[in-house]
């Protein structure tokens, strides 16, 4: 496994090694040994989520907050999609700043992003699968949000606002200088 530290602190871009012949192909998407040897830290898996979205689907900037907060695991299984993560923890040398990576079912990169940090990707093929493995359960309480282009962050997404298809919720997301992060 080939694995690169992102511009944001704990936050790796993983490469697996890809084994193909005329059959197809075999990797390992996570082994937890190896990936505490890379990063010198644990993941422990705890739930995993899928989700399917049609191009032009920009979902987040999502995180959980408190006890609850998660770090994740992504990898597109279908298509591809423009993936964003957003440090959000105070004091971090990388606070406030981001890191994008193209996930797609053709590269099988994944992305990790530790606790604090909020995610969210944008589907530039017709459509994409992405799964999720994440550390903590689901708590709605704990569910949270930034506003995908605040100002603030400056975040270039590639596209025109217009040309972007969002849910009610991420509409409304408040901007970062809004939130009172417990990270």
């Amino acid at each position: 496994m080939k694995a690169e530290e992102t511009n944001l602190k704990d936050c790796w871009i993983l490469e697996p090694d890809v084994f193909e012949d005329e059959r197809g192909y075999f990797y390992e998407g996570f082994n937890s040994e190896k990936f505490k040897n890379i990063t010198g830290f644990e993941f422990d898996v705890k739930q995993v989520n899928q989700s399917r979205s049609a191009k032009g689907v920009l979902r987040g900037l999502h995180f959980q907050s408190g006890k609850h907060a998660q770090a994740k695991l992504i990898s597109c299984i279908e298509g591809e999609v423009l993936d964003v993560a957003v440090d959000l923890r105070q004091g971090s040398s990388s606070f406030g700043g981001y890191s994008v990576v193209r996930l797609s079912a053709h590269n099988k990169k994944h992305f990790y992003i530790p606790k604090g940090t909020a995610h969210g990707f944008l589907v530039l093929s017709d459509y994409a699968k992405l799964m999720y493995q994440v550390d903590e359960l689901y708590n709605a309480e704990s569910d949270s949000g930034i506003k995908y282009n605040d100002p603030d962050l400056n975040i270039s997404w590639g596209v025109r606002d217009e040309e972007l298809i969002l849910s009610e919720k991420d509409i409304n997301l408040p901007s970062l200088s809004q939130l009172k992060l417990d990270f």
